[in-house]
C-alpha cells in the first residue's frame, strides 16, 4: 500500500483529502505546519507528500529546499494560480502542483500520474472477487474471464479507483470518451447496464438519480 503524508494547514481542506486517498486504496499520515512536515519527511519514506504552501512556521518551498537530498515525489497544494509560483514549486523539484479548489477525481488522477512516473504504479486492482489487470487488459470475476469491450474496461477501472464516488455522466464521458467526442450520455447508461449485466453488480454500481452512478464498497 503506498503511503502519503499531507501537509496542509486548514482542517477541512486536510480531512477532504484525507478521505479521499483513503476510499482510493493509500494509507495516509497528516499534519499542520512545515515544521512537522519537514522532520517527518527526513525521518520517513513516503511515496507521495501533498505539500500546500502557505504553512505556518515553514512553508512548502522552504521545505522543498532542504529536502532536496532526499528522493520524495512531492505535489504541491497551493490557492496560489499565478505562474511563478508554479515555475518556481516545478523548479525546486516538485512533481506536479493542483490549485485549490479541486476535485477528488483529479486528485487522485494526479496521485496515479506521479506513481505511475516513478514507476510505482498499481498494475492490479481488486473489487469483492473482481480482479482487474492494467498490464493484460484484462477481468477476471471469482478467477473467470470476462470480456470486456475497451470502453467497459476503462468504465470499470474508473469506478474500482472511485468508489463510494458518485461520478456524473458529464464527468465520466469527458474521462473516458473525451470532451470533444460527441456522444449522448445514454452511452453512458448502456455501458453500465453491460458491466452490471457481465459483472453481476446490479446491487452494488447504484444509479443516482439526476447525476450518474456510484460503485458502493
Amino acid at each position: 500500500m503506498y503511503n502519503i503524508l499531507i501537509v496542509e494547514d486548514d482542517i477541512n481542506i486536510s480531512k477532504f483529502i484525507d478521505v479521499t486517498l483513503k476510499m482510493a486504496g493509500y494509507a495516509t499520515e497528516k499534519c499542520f505546519d512545515g515544521k512537522t512536515a519537514f522532520q517527518r519527511i527526513m525521518e520517513n519514506d513516503y511515496d507521495i507528500v501533498l505539500l500546500d504552501i502557505m504553512l505556518p512556521q515553514m512553508d512548502g518551498f522552504e521545505i522543498m529546499e532542504k529536502i532536496e537530498l532526499k528522493e520524495t515525489a512531492v505535489i504541491f497544494l497551493t490557492a496560489k494560480g499565478n505562474v511563478v509560483d508554479r515555475v518556481k514549486g516545478l523548479r525546486l523539484g516538485a512533481d506536479d502542483y493542483i490549485v485549490k479548489p479541486f476535485e477528488s477525481i483529479e486528485l487522485i488522477a494526479r496521485v496515479e500520474a506521479v506513481l505511475r512516473r516513478l514507476g510505482k504504479d498499481r498494475r492490479v486492482f481488486q473489487y469483492q472477487d473482481i480482479e482487474i489487470n492494467i498490464s493484460e487488459h484484462q477481468v477476471r470475476k471469482a478467477g473467470k474471464t470476462v470480456d470486456l469491450t475497451p470502453k467497459e474496461f476503462e468504465l470499470l477501472v474508473l469506478f474500482i479507483k472511485n468508489v463510494d464516488i458518485a461520478l456524473s455522466r458529464e464527468k465520466l464521458l469527458s474521462i473516458i470518451w473525451g470532451f470533444s467526442y460527441e456522444v449522448e450520455t445514454r452511452t453512458v447508461d448502456y455501458h453500465v447496464q453491460q458491466l452490471r449485466k457481465k459483472l453481476e453488480l446490479k446491487n452494488k454500481l447504484k444509479t443516482i438519480t439526476k447525476i450518474g452512478y456510484r460503485l458502493e464498497s
